[in-house]
């Protein structure tokens, strides 16, 4: 039987695979309705914001020379999550769609997360250097950190005109 080689994983993909996960956690939270929803949404929306600001003005810039075509797809899932997120974020928890909400938003986060995590991620360690994705990873902590603390609400665009993708895009 062949061994198979196990390939490290970088620090940026250690980081976003850990925030995939929490960001998972909270969904499935929000489907079991045990805790009240205000305070898990509060928690997602922030964590998802952050996520995306240092994918996208950190990461994306750096692995578009590796995937381009997975990097603007990667944009406009981010675009739509984010409009789910602002919609289920304007829906009381006591409202009748507001399941489906969660459903949807997740559903869409699911498959963004296995793009990444299936082709993109590995793609890019293999193709950019150890140094590189070390230095990537610093940066990304200390962003994500930066728009953690300030919400969601100070992470993206008002109203359902524009995203943050689509201001990453000047």
């Amino acid at each position: 039987m062949a061994r198979k080689l196990s390939v490290r994983k970088s620090p940026v993909t250690v980081l976003l695979e850990k925030q995939h996960l929490a960001v998972k956690a909270l969904f499935k939270k929000l489907e079991r309705g045990s805790s009240p929803a205000a305070p898990l949404l509060k928690q997602l929306s922030n964590n998802l914001a952050a996520h995306m600001a240092i994918e996208q003005e950190i990461y994306y810039p750096a692995a578009k020379a590796v995937k381009e075509d997975l990097i603007f797809e990667s944009l406009e899932e981010h675009s739509l999550a984010e409009l789910g997120l602002k919609r289920l974020l304007a829906t009381r928890s006591k409202d009748a769609s507001f399941r489906a909400k969660v459903t949807a938003c997740k559903e869409l986060i699911e498959h963004h997360v296995e793009e990444e995590e299936g082709e993109l991620f590995p793609a890019v360690d293999k193709n950019l250097g150890a140094e590189e994705l070390a230095e990537m990873a610093k940066r990304m902590k200390a962003r994500f950190a930066e728009v953690l603390a300030g919400g969601f609400a100070a992470a993206v665009p008002r109203g359902f005109a524009k995203t943050s993708a689509d201001m990453t895009r000047k």
